[in-house]
């Protein structure tokens, strides 16, 4: 159901008004993350494991995350002549690989400012960081495969590339000292499953997944 009715409303449109990840942003994109959390709350077996573990559980990624892919995909269908719209909406190199930032054009910083958080300044250091066998693509279903397999192969370095910010909302929700406020809470969760329920989480466990 989630998956289904939830989350693509969730995204409706996201290329438009998604958030940067910057001071000032951060209480909008928490809050729209809170809604996942809420419903992996709901799971049998893991509704009282951190976020972070949910997601795995459940083969997930920050909405966070899925807001950047989106912005790869829709760069990659305007580039590549996939929608008839957006033509001009970037500024190239000359091998026309790479995308430059438009705000290199202003010496206005208020519009400089402005203009980094739309989606051809959003995108731009990401794309940049994709290795030509994404970038040409055959088609779009092709882009998201081996946006994957990028993703997977690269998964671990340090380069600020767009998963990261899975990693940069994860440590929002999961800042210091949450494991050991977590536990206790789930033992008081336990304790009192009538709080459980009208909180909405779920907090039955079969057995065998008891570890």
């Amino acid at each position: 159901i989630y998956k289904t009715m939830i989350r693509p409303k969730l995204e409706y449109c996201v290329q438009i008004w998604n958030r940067s990840t910057c001071h000032g942003n951060w209480s909008t994109i928490l809050e729209l993350e809170s809604i996942q959390r809420r419903f992996t709350r709901l799971v049998n077996d893991i509704g009282l494991l951190p976020y972070s573990e949910r997601l795995k559980k459940l083969n997930l990624t920050t909405l966070g995350e899925r807001r950047l892919r989106g912005d790869l995909i829709e760069t990659y269908k305007i580039l590549n002549d996939k929608v008839q719209y957006g033509e001009n909406l970037f500024r190239l190199s000359r091998s026309r690989k790479n995308i430059l930032h438009n705000s290199a054009q202003s010496n206005d910083s208020d519009i400089c400012k402005l203009r980094a958080h739309f989606l051809p300044e959003r995108v731009c250091n990401y794309w940049n960081k994709l290795p030509n066998y994404v970038k040409s693509s055959n088609d779009v279903n092709s882009f998201k495969s081996n946006l994957e397999v990028f993703k997977n192969e690269c998964l671990h370095e340090n380069d600020d590339n767009y998963w990261h910010v899975s990693k940069l909302i994860l440590d929002k929700i999961e800042g210091k000292d949450y494991l050991e406020n977590k536990s206790k809470f789930n033992n008081f969760l336990m304790q009192n499953i009538f709080i459980a329920n009208r909180k909405g989480i779920n907090t039955y466990v079969r057995p065998s997944s008891v570890e």
